[in-house]
C-alpha cells in the first residue's frame, strides 16, 4: 500500500493533502521538527523528528519508495525520493521526475551561489496563489491514482 509523505515545515497544502489522502484511504505522514497540531484523522500520523539540519528530510528519504508520493519544496530531498522510485510533487503541483529533478537541483545550486555572492540580494520569490493550490490538488489526485496503479 502506498503512503503520502509531507515535508510539513512551511508546507502550505497540509490540509488539502489530508483531504485527498483520506478520500483515497492512504496513510499520510506529516514530518516536521515541531509546531504541528495533531490530527484526529486515523490515517494521518504526525512525526516529530529531533532538531537538526535535514532530519525531517532524512526521515522521509529513508522510507519513501515505489508507490509512495512525497510533497516537498526541498529539491535535494525530492532528488533522493525520485531516485528511490517515489513520485514527488512541489507545493504548487509541479511534478519532479527523473527527467527534470537534476535540472531543478542545478538551478537550486546556482541560485544558492548567486545569493552567496550578493549578500544584498533579497530572496522572496512569488507568493503562493489560489491557482497554485488548485494545481496542487489536481496533481496530487493524479499522482495518487498513478501510484495506486503501480
Amino acid at each position: 500500500m502506498s503512503a503520502l509523505y509531507i515535508d510539513a515545515d512551511a508546507c502550505p497544502v497540509k490540509a488539502e493533502a489530508e483531504r485527498v489522502a483520506s478520500r483515497h484511504g492512504i496513510r499520510m505522514y506529516l514530518v516536521s521538527n515541531g509546531g504541528l497540531r495533531l490530527s484526529q484523522n486515523p490515517l494521518v500520523e504526525v512525526v516529530i523528528v529531533p532538531d537538526g539540519p535535514d532530519v525531517a528530510d532524512m526521515w522521509i528519504a529513508d522510507r519513501a519508495g515505489p508507490g509512495d508520493v512525497v510533497v516537498t519544496g526541498d529539491i535535494p530531498l525530492a532528488a533522493r525520493c525520485v531516485e528511490a522510485g517515489a513520485r514527488v510533487l512541489k507545493h504548487n503541483g509541479e511534478a519532479l521526475t527523473g527527467a527534470n529533478v537534476r535540472e531543478a537541483l542545478a538551478m537550486r545550486d546556482l541560485m544558492t551561489d548567486l545569493r552567496a555572492a550578493d549578500p544584498f540580494r533579497q530572496g522572496g520569490g512569488k507568493g503562493f496563489t489560489k491557482a497554485d493550490r488548485s494545481r496542487f490538488l489536481e496533481a496530487l489526485e493524479r499522482e495518487l491514482r498513478a501510484a495506486a496503479r503501480g
